[in-house]
């Protein structure tokens, strides 16, 4: 086996998951932010170490202010992201009522996108207010009207005002109707004789 001539530094990983060398920024598995890591500089690639285990390798660059990342380093963060911000809705959705539970099995049952449309429904909420969101999900229950646009559309529906008709006002003498209407005829009515 041959001598193992890397040169070991202590170093630490910031919050955004990264390991600065000479200006240069190298990327760690996300689980490993602001923790303290051991860097193995060898003169062609950086091993970075937590606790003796091997958690990142990546060529050295000799340039400056570079950004090395390994794209699954970002990908597992990405997808934890994703589901705590779906945790989030679901439980800002289901805070709107206890019809909101039963609209949200609907939805998973019927539409093929749920998590959209619990998105905008939550969107909703925000604009016209819980209350008003929750009276419509049970007006959209009772209709089986489910999907997001036909919530939108009861609160749409909700927010116009009912238009209430004025009476006529006719500013021209021309414009008064002068209707002759003809005597009605009566006569139909004498000839039927009862028997």
């Amino acid at each position: 086996m041959p001598y193992d001539c890397a040169v070991i530094e202590s170093t630490a990983a910031n919050r955004c998951c990264r390991v600065v060398f000479q200006t240069n920024r190298y990327s760690v598995p996300y689980l490993y932010a602001s923790q303290r890591l051991s860097l193995k500089i060898y003169p062609d690639q950086l091993c970075l170490f937590h606790h003796e285990k091997l958690i990142a390798a990546h060529a050295r660059s000799y340039d400056r202010r570079q950004n090395i990342a390994h794209p699954d380093h970002a990908k597992e963060l990405v997808a934890q992201r994703k589901k705590a911000r779906d945790q989030t809705l679901l439980l800002a959705f289901l805070s709107l009522g206890p019809q909101a539970q039963e609209y949200g099995r609907q939805l998973q049952h019927k539409r093929l996108n749920a998590p959209h449309h619990i998105q905008k429904i939550v969107a909703l909420s925000e604009v016209y207010g819980p209350d008003k969101v929750a009276r419509a999900l049970q007006d959209a229950l009772h209709f089986e009207a489910i999907g997001c646009e036909y919530v939108a559309h009861i609160l749409q529906q909700r927010e116009r005002p009912a238009a209430t008709p004025g009476p006529l006002h006719l500013t021209h003498r021309q414009d008064l109707l002068d209707l002759e209407i003809a005597a009605p005829d009566l006569s139909l009515y004498e000839t039927k004789q009862n028997p």
